[in-house]
């Protein structure tokens, strides 16, 4: 049985073990490079992408523009979790806004609809470590998770190959399995 393989972009995250850990636990091997040495195209190497938290701002467009470019030219699904989320928001047009300093459990209100919440409850509770969010979901995506402390917590573009997630999904069972609906988009 080929074990699919999954591009990490480590975008200078705090959790890139658990990241990685997660999703080869779930069966995926991973490669990881940094934001700045992303490949121009994946050549069939790779059946997704997962793009970490940053500690650089989202809206740097220049300092993401080959990430940007791989994202938006790759054929497969792609994850972006929190800041990983930021910059596939600000590449389609989005907004982003500072808000109050999460850090820890929240509880999140998910589209039961969706194909990445197969393995979780309407209601979850996530990690939550940022101050920066998705003002309004931008053109060609629709919120698919919310919670008292951000209206987007979750988007999915219009195709569905772009999703985006506010918390850190490799923390807490419930993210692992959010995790693991992903998973399922491109096994």
């Amino acid at each position: 049985m080929l074990h699919p393989r999954v591009l990490i972009v480590d975008n200078g995250t705090l959790s890139l073990t658990q990241l990685r850990r997660c999703l080869e636990e779930l069966g995926s091997h991973t490669d990881t490079v940094n934001a700045t040495s992303v490949p121009s195209r994946l050549r069939g190497r790779h059946q997704a992408i997962v793009l970490s938290g940053t500690k650089v701002r989202a809206h740097d467009r220049k300092h993401y523009a080959p990430l940007i470019d791989l994202v938006l030219s790759a054929d497969v699904p792609v994850l972006g979790i929190c800041g990983g989320m930021h910059i596939l928001a600000v590449a389609a047009g989005g907004r982003l806004a500072v808000g109050p300093q999460r850090v820890g459990r929240s509880q999140v209100h998910v589209d039961p609809t969706e194909p990445l919440f197969t393995h979780v409850r309407p209601r979850v509770t996530l990690f939550q470590r940022h101050t920066l969010y998705v003002r309004e979901p931008p053109q060609g995506f629709r919120v698919i998770g919310r919670s008292a402390q951000a209206p987007v917590e979750f988007l999915r573009s219009e195709d569905g190959r772009l999703i985006g997630s506010q918390a850190h999904l490799e923390y807490r069972s419930d993210g692992r399995n959010i995790l693991r609906g992903f998973t399922h988009l491109y096994a």
